[in-house]
């Protein structure tokens, strides 16, 4: 796809996504420029490999002889930036049809839904490794065994992708392969319902007609109101093809006894069941053996910021994760009483963009409340997202009963250092810069 084109320059490339295209750029031996309105450690190690990097958006970043120009969906059209590589002839992609044009070189297997989309390719990426597949992977975390992080680049025919339905930015990715965790309402700043999300997914769907493999969850709803040209199904639910038959928690190791053979898991949570069902099924379906599968799950100890546990804190376990969707929310808090049980959650949140936390204001309150001792940072405002500060995070605080409000992060770590005591479990959650707060509590 990169046919001819020698330099490229990156606008938003501290975004996990934009980093991880820049990162694969930089190893096809291109001339990799990028900048982003903050310094954070995905920048500065794009600085180490050898990506010009600047701090702030200024027409002088881009380099002249640029002939590409990727930008994050994030980044509007009239940024000084794009503006200037277009007045220097650059040919410019967003980063989901930067994807798109990938997928197109490889047989691409495209994992999307609302949740659970990082882990699945995580543990399908390290299934299709183990079996020698040797995959090309991007994804929207950090995968502790790739080198690179959010990007493992292979000599494989496969490329596995976390494909977003942010937008519907998913169906700019031709897939062979479609690997769907759940569908549920979510960015309804670009969706009407969750009837839109489901159709959206289904013209997804239709794009594998007659040449192509549909992996879906058989437990969700909304999944199962698609029409599949070829599908099969994972789930819990009897009548799936991979079906999970029981699941247990004990010491800290979750068993999940399927109709293929029994899967271990070190990280918790009937969400990471889910996903690990999904990526068996998918793993199996490309030629990989259970035993296989089951072996890369036994030892697969989780991803950058899905219930990651970066440490203690006064005799206190502290976990880090992304979730910002009702349903993560509570997912992640029973996770942590299934491995933890009987001691005392504390979940400090930060909302992620205003018109999520208006839309799904009542679930959220109805998640949150499920842990013991709650602090609720201020919502993080997206850039390049429709937002209106009519809704603030004191207005879920007023709905739930002991709740503690925290006008930013240090304001949040200030009372998380009042609250939390010897013994408990502390989930600092959200898809903002809440995860400084962990990492700051833990030195």
């Amino acid at each position: 796809m990169l046919e001819g084109i020698q330099t490229i320059h990156f606008v938003g490339v501290g975004g996990i996504g934009v980093s991880a295209a820049a990162k694969w750029c930089l190893v096809k031996g291109k001339v990799v420029s990028g900048s982003d309105r903050a310094s954070s450690p995905i920048t500065d190690d794009l600085d180490r490999r050898g990506v010009t990097i600047a701090i702030g958006h200024d027409a002088a970043n881009v380099p002249v002889g640029v002939q590409l120009v990727v930008y994050s969906p994030a980044v509007v059209e009239s940024n000084v930036e794009r503006v200037r590589g277009a007045e220097l002839g650059a040919r410019e992609l967003s980063y989901p049809q930067f994807l798109g044009a990938m997928s197109k070189g490889y047989s691409t297997i495209a994992v999307s839904g609302t949740n659970g989309k990082s882990t699945t390719t995580a543990m399908l990426a390290l299934m299709l490794e183990a079996a020698g597949y040797d995959p090309t992977v991007i994804v929207g975390s950090l995968v502790p065994s790739f080198p690179l992080g959010n990007l493992r680049v292979g000599n494989g025919r496969f490329f596995v992708v976390e494909a977003c339905e942010y937008r519907a930015n998913m169906l700019e990715i031709s897939p062979e392969m479609i690997v769907l965790t759940n569908v549920e309402a979510d960015h309804l700043d670009f969706y009407r319902d969750v009837d839109h999300i489901r159709e959206t997914f289904q013209t997804f769907v239709d794009k594998l007609k007659g040449k192509g493999l549909t992996v879906w969850n058989k437990d969700d709803a909304q999944s199962n109101r698609l029409v599949a040209d070829r599908g099969v199904t994972y789930g819990f639910d009897g009548s799936s093809d991979y079906v999970g038959l029981s699941r247990s928690t004990v010491d800290g190791i979750q068993t999940i006894e399927t109709n293929q053979g029994i899967l271990r898991l070190k990280i918790p949570g009937a969400f990471n069941a889910m996903n690990a069902l999904a990526a068996t099924a998918s793993a199996m379906e490309l030629g990989v053996p259970f035993e296989t599968c089951a072996r890369v799950l036994s030892t697969f100890t989780g991803i950058w910021r899905r219930f990651e546990r970066v440490g203690t804190m006064n005799g206190a376990e502290v976990i880090s994760d992304y979730g910002h969707h009702p349903t993560a929310i509570k997912g992640t808090i029973a996770a942590a009483r299934e491995f933890f049980p009987g001691r005392r959650i504390v979940l400090c949140f930060q909302p992620h963009q205003h018109s999520r936390t208006a839309e799904l204001f009542d679930e959220f309150v109805e998640s949150i409340a499920t842990a013991d001792e709650i602090v609720v940072a201020e919502i993080y405002g997206v850039a390049g997202r429709t937002e209106s500060e009519a809704v603030s995070s004191k207005d879920l605080v007023a709905r739930i009963d002991g709740a503690r409000y925290a006008s930013n992060t240090d304001e949040a770590e200030a009372t998380l250092r009042e609250v939390v005591c010897d013994g408990d479990v502390v989930i600092v959650q959200g898809a903002g810069d809440i995860d400084e707060v962990a990492r700051r509590i833990v030195r």
